[in-house]
């Protein structure tokens, strides 16, 4: 099983992988997530009429917060030192949506995905928090690893 799984030993307990014998190499990853609204809540974030100020700028903040916090929240991620983190938001009125992208970049002997997840999670979480007394049934979706180079296992870019 443990072949399988780098998190599971022999016995099949969930361990935390040991990554110290691993060539330290330069890793990047890049995430997003997708959060839909009606479009009343997506204008009053874009004219910035929101009574909890701008949102856009507190998920920024939340995300870049996210990532550095993630082996906190999961459990058998590795406390990262990320050399870059820049998130990413941008509104499509067409789709009445708000997309968050994003990156999280450092040198070392584990990758990032995790932390590129987390941020774009949470920074949309953060948004509808921040939304909720005005629209309770916005959806976030789409949370998916878009790319991530570095490593062992070598480069992934998502399908379109």
């Amino acid at each position: 099983m443990s072949e399988l799984f780098s998190h599971i030993n022999q016995r099949g307990d969930a361990h935390m992988v040991d990554v110290s014998a691993k060539k330290i190499t330069t890793r990047e990853a890049k995430a997003e997530s997708i959060i839909l609204m009606n479009e009343k809540t997506l204008n009053m974030i874009l004219q910035g009429k929101h009574h909890k100020g701008d949102v856009f700028a507190t998920a920024r903040i939340a995300g870049i917060q996210a990532a550095k916090k993630t082996w906190d929240l999961i459990p058998l991620c590795h406390p990262l030192l990320l050399t870059k983190i820049e998130i990413n938001i941008q509104a499509d009125i067409d789709r009445s949506c708000i997309r968050i992208e994003s990156f999280c970049r450092l040198n070392g002997q584990t990758g990032v995905e995790m932390e590129a997840l987390v941020a774009a999670s949470v920074a949309a979480l953060t948004i509808y928090d921040m939304c909720k007394a005005v629209q309770k049934d916005m959806v976030i979706t789409q949370v998916r690893l878009l790319s991530k180079t570095g490593g062992k296992s070598g480069d992934f870019v998502a399908q379109t």
